[in-house]
C-alpha cells in the first residue's frame, strides 16, 4: 500500500514459516453450535469458519508478519498504475483446482462477478467499484476502477476465485450442502455429516506445495472439525482427548481449568501467543435504528451502567484488559485527549455535528469495583433524564409513561455471553429497565443478525493493522440497510463516511493512521457498544505433537496461523 513490500521478489518462504516442516498427521478441532452449508461465499445458511482459510484461493495472498503488503499467489505478476486506477494480474500457468483443470481468466471474470452480485455481502462492496473487468491475454485480467480508493489494487487480488464450470447451470446463491464449492486450496472436504462434523484432506496434488508464499504451510495432512453445544462441552472432550486444539479466551479459565492431568504429563501443552493488532471491537451492540437506542444520551448511559470492572473480575478475574476504543492496543489507536493535527483537520468539517467526546476526547465510563456501583448508576439515571426519561412507580419511563424495556439477543451456545448478561441485567434493573435474554440457536441468531432483527446483541468485529475497504462494510452508511452487513450498530453519520474516504485515498502511511485515530473517535464517542475485554494474548492448549513456527508475526494468533503454520511432530 505503501513503498515497497519487506520481501525481496526470491524469497524463500514467509519470515513466520518453518520451511522445513515435515508433512503428516490428522488433527481434530472443534467448533461450537451448528452448519448448514459448506458454501462460505453465499449469504445462504451457517458454515464452518475455517472453510475460506483451507479450500479456496486468491490472486495474492497476505503476509501475517506484514500490514497492507500482499504477494502473488494464484497471480504470478501484478501491475498497476501510480494513481491505482487500474490493476492488472497475470496468472501462473501451473495453478490449478483440486480436480486437476487450471484456474483460468475465465473462471476468474466469472468468479467476481458471481460473488459481486449474488455472493455474500462482504464481497458486494468491490464490485460496485470495477468500472470495467476484461480479458487482456491468455493469462492476464484487468480492472479499471470507477472510484478514487488506492486499496482496491491490492483488495481486487483478495477475492476467492470458483470453478466456473462447477456452477454451469446451477442456482449458486441457492447452493445446498451437497453443493461444496471446488477450490484450488490445499484442501477439500472428503467427508461430512452435516451439525456434526466435517472433514478436510490436503490434496497430494495440490499445484502450489513447492511456491515460496506456500512453503512450509498446510502441513496436516487431515484436519477434522467437530461441532459442539458450547464451549463447556468442548473444554471436557479436549481434556479426554477427543480434540486436539482449542483457543480459550478467558484468562481465568486459562489459568484455573487447564491443570488437567494431560497438562500435567506433557501431553498437552499450554501456548500464549502475544501479537500487535487492534482490539477491534466486543461488547453488546446497541441496533440505533429502534429506539430508545437513537439517542446517544441513552447509549452512554446503557454503557456507564455496564459495571466493567466487577463483571470482569468475576468472570475474568480482572485479568484481561478493558477494550478503550475500535483500535485500542495499536499504533492506530485514537490518542488521549483533544484532537489535534491532522486528525483535528480531518474531523473540523463536522465539528457542528459532532457527538460530545469526538473532538475534546472521550474515556469509558469506570466504576469502584463494587456490586453496587451507586455513583455509576447515579450518573445513568441523570443521562436518562436528560434524554426525556423519569422514574415512575420503580420503572424507567419517557414523557408518554411508556416503560423502558429491550431484549438482548444472544446464542445459546455461547454461555460466557449469557454470564455477562446476567450481570448487566441486574444493573438495568436497579434503573427501572425491563430487559429479557432471548436465547436462539446458531441459525436462528445469524438470520436475525443479519436482518438486524435484535434491540442489543453480542458483537466482535476483529480489526487489522491494515484498515481499508472493509471499514465501509463494518460501518458505512450505505451498509446500515444493507442486510448481511456487519453495521450491527446501523452507524449512518457523514463524518465516519469522510474518515473511511480519507483513510482509502491517503497517499502515505502518515496520513493513513491520521483517518484511522479520526474514524477511532467517531466510532467510540458515537457509543454504539457496551464494551468487554480484549484480548491482548492468544492462548491455544494442544496436544504436544503440534508444534508451530519460532518466529511469531505481529498478528500472532488467528484462522491462518493455527493450523496453516503448524505442524506435526510424532516423535
Amino acid at each position: 500500500m505503501y513503498g515497497d513490500p519487506a520481501l525481496p521478489p526470491d524469497f524463500v518462504a514467509l519470515p513466520h514459516a518453518n520451511p522445513d516442516a515435515p508433512t503428516g498427521g490428522a488433527i481434530t478441532l472443534a467448533n461450537t453450535g451448528s452448519f448448514d452449508s459448506l458454501n462460505p461465499y453465499i449469504q445462504k445458511g451457517n458454515v464452518p469458519w475455517q472453510l475460506r482459510f483451507l479450500t479456496h484461493e486468491s490472486l495474492m495472498g497476505r503476509s501475517r508478519n506484514e500490514p497492507f503488503a500482499l504477494y502473488g499467489l494464484l497471480a504470478e505478476s501484478i501491475e498497476t498504475d501510480p494513481d491505482r486506477t487500474w490493476v492488472e494480474f497475470t496468472l501462473r500457468e501451473e495453478a490449478r483446482f483440486s480436480d486437476g483443470s487450471p484456474v483460468t481468466v475465465e473462471d476468474v471474470l466469472w468468479s467476481y462477478e458471481t460473488l459481486g452480485t449474488e455472493g455474500h455481502g462482504r464481497y458486494r462492496s468491490l464490485w460496485t467499484q470495477i468500472e470495467t473487468l476484461e480479458q487482456t491475454g491468455p493469462r492476464s485480467i484487468k480492472f479499471t476502477f470507477n472510484t478514487e480508493n488506492r486499496e482496491l489494487a491490492l483488495l481486487a487480488g483478495m477475492r476467492p476465485i470458483l470453478q466456473k464450470a462447477q456452477w454451469e447451470g446451477q442456482d449458486f446463491a441457492a447452493a445446498t450442502i451437497n453443493d461444496v464449492p471446488i477450490g484450488s486450496g490445499p484442501y477439500v472436504v472428503s467427508d461430512y455429516e452435516s451439525a456434526r462434523y466435517v472433514t478436510l484432506t490436503r490434496n497430494p496434488d495440490y499445484w502450489g506445495t513447492d511456491l515460496n508464499f506456500r512453503r512450509g504451510t498446510f502441513n496436516f495432512d487431515e484436519i477434522t472439525i467437530d461441532f459442539y453445544g458450547d464451549g463447556d462441552v468442548v473444554l471436557e472432550a479436549f481434556k479426554a482427548g477427543e480434540i486436539s486444539a482449542w483457543r480459550e479466551f478467558n484468562a481465568e479459565t486459562w489459568n484455573s481449568e487447564y491443570d488437567f492431568p494431560r497438562v500435567q504429563s506433557g501431553d498437552v501443552v499450554k501456548t500464549e501467543v502475544e501479537h500487535q493488532k487492534p482490539s477491534g471491537i466486543t461488547g453488546f451492540v446497541m441496533n440505533t435504528r429502534r429506539a430508545p437506542f437513537d439517542d446517544w444520551r441513552v447509549r452512554e448511559a446503557l454503557i456507564t451502567a455496564f459495571n466493567f470492572e466487577y463483571i470482569n473480575d468475576t468472570l475474568t478475574g480482572g485479568a484481561q484488559p478493558r477494550i478503550t476504543s475500535y483500535f485500542s492496543n495499536s499504533l492506530l489507536a485514537m490518542e488521549p485527549g483533544a484532537a489535534k493535527g491532522r486528525v483535528a483537520e480531518l474531523l473540523a468539517p463536522f465539528n457542528g455535528t459532532l457527538l460530545p467526546g469526538v473532538m475534546e476526547g472521550y474515556t469509558l465510563p469506570e466504576s469502584d469495583g463494587s456490586l453496587r456501583n451507586r455513583q455509576g448508576l447515579r450518573r445513568a439515571i441523570g443521562l436518562l433524564e436528560e434524554a426525556g426519561w423519569s422514574t415512575q412507580d420503580g420503572k424507567m419511563r419517557n414523557a408518554d409513561g411508556q416503560a423502558m424495556a429491550f431484549t438482548i439477543l444472544l446464542d445459546q451456545q455461547r454461555t460466557e455471553d449469557r454470564a455477562i448478561a446476567n450481570l448487566y441485567i441486574q444493573a438495568l434493573e436497579q434503573l427501572g429497565i425491563d430487559v429479557n435474554i432471548d436465547l436462539v440457536d446458531g441459525a436462528q441468531f445469524t438470520a436475525r443478525e443479519d436482518s438486524f432483527d435484535f434491540d442489543m446483541t453480542y458483537y466482535r468485529r476483529a480489526l487489522s493493522l491494515s484498515p481499508g475497504n472493509e471499514q465501509w462494510f463494518y460501518w458505512g452508511s450505505t451498509a446500515a440497510d444493507e442486510e448481511g452487513s456487519a453495521n450491527l450498530m446501523g452507524a449512518q453519520d457523514p463524518a465516519i463516511d469522510a474518515m473511511i474516504t480519507a483513510m482509502l485515498t491517503a497517499t502515505t502511511r502518515e496520513d493513513s493512521i491520521a483517518a484511522t485515530r479520526a474514524l477511532d473517535r467517531l466510532l467510540t464517542a458515537g457509543r454504539y457498544v457496551v464494551p468487554f475485554w480484549q484480548f491482548t494474548t492468544g492462548r491455544i492448549a494442544h496436544v504436544s505433537e503440534m508444534k508451530h513456527p519460532d518466529v511469531i508475526p505481529i498478528y500472532g494468533d488467528g484462522p491462518d496461523w493455527m493450523p496453516q503454520f503448524w505442524w506435526w511432530d510424532a516423535n
